[in-house]
């Protein structure tokens, strides 16, 4: 498999970074992970912008160019004779001293990552309490860094994972979100997802169910919500930018229609006429 780093087209074998890397050493580093349809990174744009915002939280100095990620994107489909792949864009801060560091990171490694994409998404997945507690934010809000042991932890909590998603609670009790997904669900018309004040990422597939739901007239709220709000719930489902829309067709011992649901349905199909349309237009 062909990865990208620093400006060279590499074999994952010949790939290296420094064990000077503040991103190995200290975890100052920030990713994003999407997927292609015809070979095109869908929703790039958002990707980059909250990529863009991390580094400088981060203090780590690279500006990410839209055509040349595309352009790479495009060099690694060819390369590894793929149609569509998954892809991780992360930025590393990029060498130091033993210690840390207060100055910009001036020399950051960039690397673009790319495997197959999933041969298969589940149908739908059971929700599942984790024990484990969502952390909060390190800095003012959640990044998607390379702190990702709370995630980890989490996710050793299912017995299985490609067919359930585990659920983190904050400390107070609030609903927050999934090992790698948002949590979304709808209640006598009207959606429902955590707010940013639990701690959570805000998702660029919850970005989108959120502006989507906005054009389609469909009354949506944020907040601080515990899990009865779940029990009571008609639809439950799942975001994120490799496997899209999920839809959750079990919570504890209540039973939701999954793929079936009205509302799911809608907002998949949407989904697929937008990704339909970047294959038009590109």
């Amino acid at each position: 498999m062909y990865i990208y780093i620093n400006g060279k087209v590499l074999t994952k074998e010949e790939a290296v970074i420094s064990p000077y890397d503040h991103g190995f050493m200290y975890g100052l580093g920030a990713f994003e992970t999407f997927r292609t349809y015809n070979g095109f990174p869908y929703l790039v744009d958002e990707h980059i912008d909250r990529l863009q915002e991390a580094l400088k939280e981060l203090n780590i100095s690279a500006v990410i160019n839209k055509e040349h990620v595309i352009e790479m994107v495009q060099t690694l489909l060819q390369k590894n004779k793929l149609e569509n792949a998954y892809f991780r864009l992360n930025v590393s801060a990029g060498n130091g001293d033993i210690g840390l560091q207060t100055d910009p990171y001036e020399n950051p490694v960039v690397i673009l990552y790319t495997k197959p994409l999933p041969q298969s998404i589940a149908s739908a997945k059971e929700l599942i309490i984790l024990k484990t507690v969502r952390n909060t934010p390190e800095g003012k809000q959640r990044l998607k860094s390379h702190h990702y042991l709370n995630s980890i932890l989490g996710k050793r909590e299912l017995k299985d994972p490609a067919g359930q998603e585990g659920m983190f609670l904050t400390e107070d009790g609030f609903i927050s979100e999934g090992t790698v997904s948002n949590l979304f669900w709808f209640k006598n018309g009207t959606l429902f997802t955590p707010g940013l004040s639990t701690g959570i990422l805000n998702g660029i597939t919850r970005k989108w169910v959120l502006n989507a739901s906005e054009k389609m007239n469909i009354p949506f709220e944020t907040g601080n919500y515990k899990i009865n709000e779940l029990h009571n719930a008609d639809e439950v489902f799942l975001t994120n930018s490799i496997q899209e829309l999920v839809p959750v067709n079990r919570f504890e011992q209540k039973h939701f229609p999954g793929a079936e649901g009205q509302l799911f349905q809608k907002l998949k199909a949407k989904y697929t006429e937008d990704t339909n349309n970047r294959r038009r237009t590109i």
